[in-house]
């Protein structure tokens, strides 16, 4: 049984807990409790956890002897235990009330082919699990779920190395840093080829990030274990001041929530040259704010359109990043591959320079959006969706490359459209201009004697129906 099967397997388990009405949401917490129990005990790590509140006691127990003890395990490990562990069950609480369903979800987890699992990764198992959650509409997840293949992609590009320092500020579950683990780990034949000391840095430092969601921050500590990332994953608000004490980064991939501060109001960070009500303009300042002023520095976000073309202090936010850093390429994604269907987005990569201004003096943009099929469930995006734009985003002489959906503006051009970035968007083909019908529109004069004609005869059809009128009368 491979990890798909076993995924699917854990996810029809949810039908276990409709009458207790869990959320798909919900549902995939209560896995994360059992999950980390029953890998922990695959995996040979139960140290770490007290021998009363272990797998092997917890499958023995039965009814209402075992919701009881299920909800102390969950009380001892959030509030006793230390490190992750409770990082991971703080604050937790379980939503199922019938024992006969939480005894069901227990035993069908237990009988699980876990050689295979492991064989496979039980970090890839569990993050199909959250993709499966992400592409449930009725979950809600995918907001906050950015596909796998456009996370790849964006890693693949921002080439992170071993020994640099990798944040993501909004890292939901944590796919982007998981990303740019297995992105060095690749190059490193698994870290062996690294000294112990930078193994240890890799396995602690190397991936850091915050989330906002208590909820999605448990389930990102969960991820982060299982790919054996023992970093710093804050539980917080980026945009508060607690964001403050990320910085100093060689490379950030993230895709931030969408959406303004409740209410209008701005953001509480106090440190922001231009605080906004827009969160995407607060998290792009933070985020090149957050680089290190080397030359080297880089990074990946995910931004809607309206990042692009905002006035006031967008204007500045994006004139600001241009001064800073080396805005050298946009990405116009498609529509139709976030949750929230009809989102336009774009992905901004830039490099963090040594001096703080003039350093973008052009600006490529690839445009992946125009005349590209719709894209969702039935047609999910592919890695081969990408081909041409890495293609050109690799090319050493960008300016020989012969692709329409890639074109380039300086900065210049871009100051005179009061640094608006909405730029780059091929013609639209499902869009007739005036020019491409076949009869040509007649001049304004040419409908005004047509318009005139018409009623000229309609005046004289009327008239003659008036002479017929009185010829009948009569």
């Amino acid at each position: 049984m491979n990890n798909q099967e076993i995924v699917a397997k854990l996810w029809n388990l949810c039908n276990v807990l409709r009458d207790d009405g869990i959320t798909y949401h919900q549902y995939v917490t209560e896995l994360t409790y059992i999950l980390f129990l029953k890998m922990a005990k695959e995996t040979g790590t139960e140290k770490q956890i007290p021998e009363d509140y272990r797998w092997d006691v917890l499958v023995k127990k039965q009814g209402v002897a075992l919701r009881r003890y299920y909800n102390d395990l969950l009380n001892h490990l959030g509030e006793e235990c230390t490190g992750r562990i409770r990082e991971i069950y703080n604050g937790s609480r379980s939503n199922i009330e019938e024992p006969k369903n939480l005894e069901k979800l227990i035993t069908s987890i237990d009988a699980l082919d876990w050689y295979s699992a492991k064989e496979e990764g039980l970090g890839n198992l569990y993050e199909g699990l959250l993709e499966k959650n992400a592409n449930e509409k009725k979950s809600g997840a995918g907001q906050y779920f950015t596909p796998r293949v456009l996370i790849n992609v964006m890693t693949e590009l921002i080439d992170p190395q071993a020994g640099e320092k990798c944040n993501d500020p909004a890292c939901g579950t944590f796919g982007f840093m998981i990303a740019a683990d297995k992105h060095i780990k690749d190059k490193t034949d698994n870290l062996y080829d690294l000294s112990s000391e930078k193994q240890e840095f890799q396995k602690k430092e190397a991936f850091t990030g915050c989330e906002l969601v208590h909820e999605t921050h448990r389930l990102a500590l969960m991820n982060a274990m299982l790919h054996d990332i023992e970093g710093k994953i804050i539980l917080g608000d980026t945009l508060s001041n607690q964001g403050k004490v990320m910085h100093d980064f060689d490379v950030v991939l993230t895709n931030p929530p969408f959406g303004t501060k409740k209410g209008g109001e701005r953001t509480t960070r106090d440190d922001l040259t231009f605080p906004s009500s827009n969160k995407q303009l607060n998290f792009l300042q933070h985020i090149y704010r957050s680089l290190k002023h080397n030359g080297k520095a880089r990074a990946a976000v995910v931004l809607p359109d309206n990042v692009l073309f905002a006035d006031g202090d967008g204007a500045s936010i994006r004139a600001d990043l241009m001064d800073k850093c080396n805005l050298h390429t946009i990405l116009r994604l498609p529509t139709g591959i976030f949750y929230a269907q009809g989102v336009k987005t774009n992905v901004l990569f830039f490099t963090r320079e040594k001096t703080e201004k003039n350093n973008t003096k052009e600006v490529w943009f690839y445009d992946l959006r125009t005349n590209m099929p719709k894209f969702g469930k039935t047609n999910p995006l592919k890695e081969s969706n990408f081909d041409g734009f890495i293609k050109a985003y690799m090319a050493e002489d960008r300016s020989k490359v012969r692709d329409e959906r890639f074109s380039c503006f300086s900065r210049e051009q871009i100051k005179e459209k009061n640094d608006s970035l909405d730029l780059g968007l091929i013609r639209d083909d499902s869009i007739l201009d005036y020019e491409d019908l076949q009869d040509p529109i007649e001049s304004g004069e040419e409908v005004i004697a047509n318009l005139e004609e018409a009623i000229d005869l309609i005046r004289s059809v009327v008239k003659e129906l008036h002479s017929l009128g009185e010829k009948f009368n009569d």
